[in-house]
């Protein structure tokens, strides 16, 4: 009992600890997810509790299922509006970008640091991906909004692009053990993941339109379970469940499924406990004893990568575009390695035990650098190249966005809602930001609450804004 007591005074002062951070952040100019890691570094083995924990296989199995509300949430926050003009430059960059990247850090491996091809290899793959929950923790938390459609570009890319890093991992892996194809795995993955993404994210939707809870508090659970469900399906079915859940993410948050507002609270306190939950296991996880030893390759590799791979990729893909070079250039300086990359060495070792470096150490080196010294340079870089938007709001590239504007008081016969029959308030079909404020019923006023059924001959006072109510309004009634 003494020692369960001790675990759970542990467990919340690490989590009080790393909510402090989001404080601290702010005034060092150093993102709260390294921040996160450090204080699982000083809980583990080596730190001033000294946790035990060595179990990589379940810290991968944790981490890989936090991963899946995360970027559920990064496709469900999305804009589509807003991303539609730069999605074909994002899905480059998160397709054709990871290979070429991967490519290019695994012959720098393999001929400037001594590792075997495969080796080589391995470890580009593993840092192919910028980090989704690293770009969306530092556009989100800085309020960063930037010209030019960056921010949504940035938003599409480093949500969909976690798969392909996967796919190349997880491939290269296979060929070692004489399984497979690439281009077999490539198409089973990949093609598995966009069908089961778009058919499952529609019967999603097509459910959420539908479905109505007594509380508001269900429906932020039921899509949570719907999330992990796609995941699972997708992955039975021989698809990449982190694409499916991305792409059924942004069919859900584009979709127009009622109380969306509740939904954007529980998955941005759901989501920050993950990232919490990520980036301390990854450090409790890790041994600051030996990090030493890894240092130079990890930093090698953290400059190979800011220096020379990314700017490759984002300069010789977007050529074709008509884009400013300083466009091209913040997009280098966001290229994060974080938690996937670290979560996808975890994959390796535990798919190929005999590797001669530790790659787990070494990737978190290049994750932790990444996330330190990158994310902290993104607003800073935006500043100096003049691509900060001072007139825009950020949140446009997210759908919980809404436009501010005058809210409106109208009056609406309740039988336009009812369809013939009494129904509760929480089951009315109103458009998200529109509220019933009064009841009038035979001369008396009825203070409605989710419970309150509404009758035949009642008139309802609506609040909202002129776009909301304009899709229940009859243009007579507007008159």
């Amino acid at each position: 009992m003494t020692t369960n007591a001790l675990l759970l005074a542990a467990l919340a002062l690490a989590i009080a600890l790393c909510a402090l951070c989001t404080k601290l952040s702010h005034r060092l100019g150093i993102p709260a997810l390294a921040l996160f890691s450090l204080i699982g570094m000083l809980f583990g083995s080596d730190g001033v509790l000294g946790i035990p924990f060595a179990d990589a296989a379940m810290a991968e199995q944790l981490c890989s299922l936090a991963l899946v509300p995360i970027l559920f949430y990064g496709g469900f926050g999305t804009n589509w509006k807003t991303a539609r003009p730069v999605a074909g430059r994002a899905i480059l960059l998160s397709s054709a970008g990871v290979f070429l990247t991967s490519a290019l850090t695994g012959l720098f491996c393999h001929l400037a640091l001594g590792m075997s091809w495969w080796e080589g290899m391995l470890m580009g793959s593993v840092v192919g991906s910028t980090d989704a929950t690293s770009v969306f923790s530092v556009l989100r938390s800085h309020k960063l909004n930037l010209k030019g459609g960056l921010a949504p570009l940035l938003e599409v890319e480093s949500g969909s692009n976690d798969p392909f890093a996967y796919i190349l991992t997880v491939a290269i892996l296979s060929l070692k053990g004489g399984e497979g194809s690439l281009a077999g795995l490539f198409l089973a993955q990949v093609g598995g993941g966009v069908l089961c993404g778009f058919a499952l994210g529609a019967a999603a939707v097509f459910l959420m339109k539908r479905l109505r809870f007594e509380s508001e508090g269900w429906q932020p659970i039921f899509t949570l379970a719907l999330a992990l469900l796609i995941y699972a399906l997708t992955g039975l079915l021989g698809g990449n469940g982190y694409l499916a859940v991305y792409i059924s993410g942004i069919l859900l948050g584009n979709a127009p499924i009622p109380h969306k507002r509740p939904l954007v609270h529980f998955f941005d306190g759901t989501t920050s406990l993950l990232q919490i939950a990520i980036f301390f296991t990854l450090g409790l996880l890790s041994f600051p004893s030996g990090l030493p030893r890894v240092l130079p390759a990890g930093l090698a590799i953290s400059l190979f990568l800011a220096l020379v791979a990314r700017p490759a990729a984002v300069f010789l893909l977007l050529a074709p575009f008509r884009m400013p070079w300083r466009q091209k250039l913040l997009l280098c300086v966001a290229g994060l390695r974080g938690a996937a990359a670290i979560v996808f060495s975890l994959v390796v070792a535990a798919g190929a035990p005999g590797l001669e470096r530790d790659i787990f150490h070494i990737i978190f080196v290049v994750a932790l650098s990444s996330v330190t010294v990158q994310g902290a340079l993104i607003p800073w870089a935006a500043k100096k190249l003049d691509l900060v938007d001072p007139d825009g709001t950020v949140l446009e590239t997210f759908t919980d966005y809404q436009e501010t504007g005058a809210a409106r008081l109208v009056q609406l016969p309740a039988g336009a809602l009812l369809q013939g029959a009494p129904r509760f308030v929480a089951d009315l079909p109103l458009p998200e930001g529109v509220l019933i404020v009064e009841i009038l019923r035979a001369g008396e006023t009825v203070v409605p609450s989710g419970g309150t059924l509404v009758k035949e001959g009642d008139t309802l006072t609506l609040c909202g804004e002129e776009e909301s109510l304009s899709a229940l309004l009859s243009p007579e009634i507007q008159g």
